[in-house]
């Protein structure tokens, strides 16, 4: 009988119940919620009356009729597509040109004034330039978000080039490294998350050119779709398309945060800290 209570198992200790874990952005779910409701409440009691702020119902509506007409789809598109065409564009025109004017002294030298001089000038300003050298036409459209787009990501590239301390040149002249190698195992991984970072501002930048730059010259868009909007006196389909492209910049950003989580772990913000 010993031997048996001996090697009879012993009692499980009672599992405790697992903590719910809040994601952390329910709150502030909750609260844009509550708005809402306060907003409709306070439209439908008359206690706010205004004749060009629609009601959140309104506004549900027009989204959904906009959708189903097919309008919203297709200005969404053309927005997104010029948004994400130009933020590649200058992601990768911006990492080029910043790598080589971080790494040569003497590109910095001649280049940077001139760099500095147009990193200056402001985007808005630059978009009644393009509509006359371009016309009203995509290309103006890419043009404008490329260039404002650029500056983000090389000014963070040569600031990341510039990270690259002494002590990496010996560790990399012992290793007998050449200079491609590195570039690549040295100075790249170095830079990386400042590069990431100007990636993520220039993708916020392009998504407003594009729409400013559609508002401007270019009949087609979100941009123009809220300019036609607010000229017919339409406010519910203009909240409703302001509404819906707010959305779709916090859904770039958070699939730009989510891939840069998988591919460079460590880099950019801890979880939770997308939106």
């Amino acid at each position: 009988m010993a031997t048996e209570a001996a090697s009879a198992p012993a009692p499980r200790a009672p599992r405790r119940p697992r903590p719910l874990r809040v994601p952390v952005n329910f709150s502030g779910i909750l609260f844009l919620i509550a708005l809402v409701a306060i907003w409709q409440l306070a439209m439908s009691t008359g206690i706010l009356t205004s004749t060009f702020l629609p009601q959140p119902k309104d506004i549900g509506k027009a989204i959904f009729d906009l959708t189903e007409s097919g309008e919203m789809t297709s200005n969404l598109w053309h927005t997104v597509y010029v948004t994400l065409i130009g933020w590649a564009l200058a992601g990768l025109i911006g990492f080029v040109v910043g790598l080589l004017v971080g790494l040569s002294l003497d590109a910095w030298r001649f280049s940077m004034a001139s760099l500095e001089f147009l990193r200056a000038l402001p985007g808005i300003a630059f978009v009644p330039v393009a509509v006359l050298i371009f016309g009203f036409s995509v290309k103006m459209e890419l043009i404008v978000v490329t260039y404002v787009s650029i500056w983000p990501v090389l000014v963070s590239t040569v600031h990341g080039v510039r990270q690259v301390t002494p002590l990496h040149d010996e560790v990399a002249q012992m290793l007998r490294m050449g200079r491609l190698a590195r570039i690549r195992c040295v100075v790249i991984p170095t830079m990386a998350p400042f590069v990431l970072v100007g990636l993520q501002i220039s993708l916020s930048l392009s998504l407003a050119l594009a729409l400013v730059a559609e508002m401007v010259g270019n009949p087609t868009g979100v941009g123009q779709a809220l300019i036609v909007a607010q000229n017919t006196l339409q406010p519910a389909d203009m909240f409703a398309y302001v509404i819906v492209i707010g959305f779709v910049g916090v859904l770039l950003n958070l699939l730009f945060v989510r891939l840069v989580e998988r591919g460079f772990p460590g880099t950019m913000f801890s979880e939770g800290q997308a939106l």
